[in-house]
C-alpha cells in the first residue's frame, strides 16, 4: 500500500470504538513501520477533558484564550499538545506534511498566533492517534475506514459537527441509513 499521509480515514458507521466512532482522522504520518493521526472532528468539551488540559499545562488559561477550542488527537500521549496548521507561517520545529499543511509541538507558534502573526489557519490537538506497522491496513481491508484525499479547505473550515458525515456523503455514502453495515467493497 502506498503511504497514506495527507489523506483522511472516515469511520465506518459499524465502529462503535469509544474513541473513533463517527470520526475522521487526518494521517499526518505513515511508513511501512506505523502511522500517526489527528481526529480532526472531535472537541474536547465535557468538563472531565477541560479539566484534563487545566491539569496537564501550567498556563492553561493564557493557552485557552489564545486558541479557545482544544481537540482530541487521540488516545496516544494526551498530555501533548500538537498544533496542525497552514504552511503561510512556520517556525523551526514545524514538519511539513504537505506543500499546504504542518504540524508543531513547539510552543514559539503559539507566541506567534497570540501576537496575531502566526498561520492563518490552525487547530490545537491533545493527544494523537497511533498504528503499528501493518495496523492500519488491516483496520482498511477490515472495512473499519473509507479512505479519501485530504484538502486543507476540508480540515481548516468545515465545522467539526459536519465532518464525519459530509466526509462519507462524498464517497456516496449516506450515513444516516447504514448503521449496522460491515464489509469489504
Amino acid at each position: 500500500m502506498n503511504s497514506l499521509q495527507n489523506h483522511i480515514l472516515i469511520a465506518m458507521p459499524h465502529m462503535a470504538d469509544p474513541y473513533f466512532g463517527k470520526t475522521v482522522v487526518y494521517i499526518c504520518e505513515h511508513t511501512k513501520d506505523g502511522a500517526m493521526g489527528l481526529v480532526i472532528n472531535r472537541q474536547f468539551v465535557e468538563p472531565d477533558l477541560k479539566k484534563l488540559f487545566t491539569e496537564l499545562y501550567e498556563d492553561n488559561e493564557n493557552i485557552l484564550k489564545i486558541v479557545p477550542t482544544v481537540h482530541f488527537g487521540g488516545p496516544v500521549m494526551i498530555e501533548r499538545g500538537i498544533i496542525l496548521h497552514s504552511t503561510d507561517h512556520t517556525v523551526k520545529a514545524s514538519v511539513a506534511i504537505n506543500d499546504k499543511i504542518a504540524m508543531t509541538s513547539h510552543r514559539d507558534i503559539l507566541a506567534d498566533i497570540s501576537k496575531k502573526q502566526g498561520p492563518k489557519n490552525y487547530k490545537l490537538f491533545l493527544g494523537h492517534s497511533g498504528w503499528s506497522g501493518g495496523q492500519l491496513e488491516k483496520e482498511i481491508e477490515r472495512g473499519d475506514w473509507l479512505l479519501q484525499t485530504a484538502t486543507p479547505d476540508f480540515i481548516f473550515n468545515v465545522p467539526e459537527k459536519y465532518m464525519w458525515s459530509q466526509a462519507a456523503r462524498t464517497l456516496g455514502i449516506d450515513t444516516s441509513d447504514s448503521t449496522g453495515l460491515s464489509g469489504q467493497a
